[in-house]
């Protein structure tokens, strides 16, 4: 995807590497001019390499190609990886060539809609300070928002991405695992407004919006739910009461209700 970007930019895409049919077939419909190509014939023909891979495999894949002699010096070597900066490409370092960490915060299906995405995409950026200017401006290339974020800040950066949003589809998810077990047919409809009003809401003004039974210090609301979740997998009743003690006591530190009331509900919650 950000290859794409790039060759809408203006970059020459060298090639790509592709070993699954379904990586072949999005690099077919993304960059159908580029050549797919062994990574050591990208890296020899390359002056920028973006390496988009699994977090967990980046290291290893690096490493391995610095050993074999495969980077090129004064050569640019971006990573897409959340969870690290640049430290990771020490090796890549050492061979002569610039390290650099570009990660988009954003969700991407693999088809051409994804480009539409990028406009404005806040992407954190990690390079030696001389470099910085270099990540940001391909950042800006790419119709993004580069956000510069501490070596030692990447992974609780990833952190936060992950718990905003993967963990936004899990709740979701067991939300309409809640109401079509009650029948409701299409229970996206029935949570989509108040959900995306909900996320807003939280993106404008953070927990300064708190809402619901919790915020507002419902006991036996809250009793309630808790009762009622007894039919539904322990997954759900678990996210439930962690969630709605982390409401809890962020409600009672805005004064929303008193410590008596925290005190009811994280007896309740427990």
């Amino acid at each position: 995807m950000l290859g794409a970007a790039l060759a809408a930019a203006g970059h020459h895409i060298t090639g790509v590497h592709a070993v699954s049919e379904a990586s072949r077939e999005r690099a077919g419909a993304l960059l159908p001019d580029a050549q797919v190509l062994p990574p050591d014939e990208i890296l020899r023909r390359s002056e920028l390499v973006l390496f988009a891979v699994p977090d967990d495999v980046l290291g290893e894949l690096v490493a391995g190609l610095a050993a074999a002699g495969h980077f090129v010096a004064g050569q640019l070597v971006a990573h897409t990886a959340g969870r690290y900066g640049t430290r990771i490409l020490e090796p890549v370092r050492a061979a002569g060539a610039f390290p650099l960490a570009i990660h988009p915060a954003m969700t991407f299906t693999g088809m051409s809609l994804d480009l539409e995405r990028l406009t404005d995409c806040a992407f954190a950026v990690t390079a030696d300070e001389p470099m910085l200017p270099v990540a940001q401006a391909l950042v800006v290339e790419m119709r993004g928002e580069p956000v510069t974020i501490a070596e030692a800040d990447r992974t609780s950066y990833h952190a936060a991405l992950a718990h905003g949003a993967n963990h936004l589809n899990t709740i979701t998810a067991q939300s309409m695992d809640l109401l079509r077990r009650i029948g409701v047919q299409e229970p996206g409809n029935t949570l989509r407004a108040l959900m995306n009003a909900s996320l807003d809401n939280a993106l404008r003004s953070g927990a300064g919006l708190l809402t619901g039974p919790v915020a507002r210090g419902d006991v036996g609301t809250v009793q309630a739910h808790v009762e009622s979740l007894a039919d539904d997998p322990q997954e759900t009743a678990d996210s439930y009461r962690t969630l709605s003690r982390a409401t809890a006591i962020r409600a009672r530190a805005q004064g929303l209700i008193s410590e008596a009331t925290l005190r009811e509900l994280l007896g309740i919650l427990e």
